[in-house]
């Protein structure tokens, strides 16, 4: 069969796909990076019943089997980039996605659909959140040359990452009006659109403020970037939102700091965000508190961060069972 009818076969599918993903903007205002992931994940099962020419011609035909099969498809699957086969929380991803898809089929658009509960999501693989220790922090932060106006950008970055714990996201979505340098706080709506208060320490407050004090301008955004092309810095209607810095600026500029440092630990946004939490839970905060700081939904989101923090524990066993 020709590629252009392969693509088409499913066509109906895809606009179910597309009102899906609207209602998911509109009606449940999910994040845009919630939204690309159902895009992208959905697009994924249409390309596969397309590939083994199986047309869903009413919802209902995402029967069991189908979607036994597409189990047994992603769990043999080899990642082009990796190539190895895809990880357990990959491809509970996949089916999350497809669930959460069904449901609204079922809910809101009144289809008859396979139970969503069917599709059975598996144990993802257990895994430990990388941190960074006291030492390995300080030769990160340490890493800038504070001389240049990146390099206070940069450490005020990597300081507020660490003392509020925020997504990479969160901070580069922040703009100059949201922050509170006088109660040294301010509010960030995370995943799930939920607003959350985050707190600066002074330390991070001092850096940012160093560095907002380089700029010459009004900008809107937080933090902007220094190279490629200028817009008129004249002009009264620049926000100056085209300069504004990118995730993916945020996680080279880490990863270039971490390599200075030295560093073996893949360090990313994230990691700041993971020894924040350790920080906290091994100087005796307890998980509510930490849960509530770091905007999860669920509290054992946060208790990841439990068996690698827990002194209680050590000491316990040392009193007991002798050192």
């Amino acid at each position: 069969m020709p590629d252009k009818e392969i693509k088409n076969l499913n066509s109906y599918l895809s606009h179910l796909k597309v009102d899906f993903l609207e209602y998911c903007e509109i009606e449940k205002n999910l994040a845009v990076s919630t939204l690309k992931m159902y895009d992208f994940y959905l697009s994924k099962f249409i390309e596969w019943l397309n590939e083994n020419q199986i047309i869903i011609s009413v919802p209902l035909d995402i029967n069991e089997d189908i979607i036994r099969k597409y189990r047994v498809y992603l769990n043999r699957k080899i990642g082009k980039t990796s190539g190895q086969l895809l990880m357990k929380r990959s491809q509970k991803t996949h089916l999350v996605t497809l669930r959460a898809f069904l449901k609204y089929l079922g809910a809101v658009k009144d289809f008859d659909v396979v139970p969503p509960d069917k599709i059975i999501l598996g144990k993802a693989e257990a895994t430990e959140p990388k941190f960074l220790n006291e030492s390995q922090l300080m030769d990160i932060l340490t890493g800038p040359d504070i001389t240049t106006e990146i390099g206070l950008r940069d450490r005020a970055i990597m300081e507020i990452l660490f003392s509020t714990g925020l997504r990479v996201s969160e901070l580069t979505s922040l703009n100059r009006d949201q922050i509170n340098i006088e109660t040294s706080e301010f509010s960030v709506i995370g995943k799930g659109r939920k607003v959350r208060v985050v707190y600066m320490t002074d330390r991070s407050k001092d850096w940012l403020i160093k560095s907002l004090d380089t700029r010459g301008d009004k900008f809107t955004p937080l933090f902007i970037r220094y190279s490629g092309a200028k817009p008129d810095m004249e002009s009264f209607e620049n926000d100056g939102e085209n300069l504004r810095l990118t995730a993916r600026s945020v996680q080279r500029m880490i990863k270039k700091y971490s390599l200075m440092a030295g560093i073996s630990v893949d360090v990313t946004p994230h990691v700041f965000r993971h020894s924040m939490a350790t920080t906290l839970l091994r100087n005796g905060a307890d998980l509510r508190s930490v849960q509530e700081l770091l905007g999860h939904s669920n509290v054992s989101t946060t208790q990841i961060y439990t068996h690698v923090t827990n002194k209680q524990l050590k000491e316990t066993h040392e009193k007991f069972m002798g050192g």
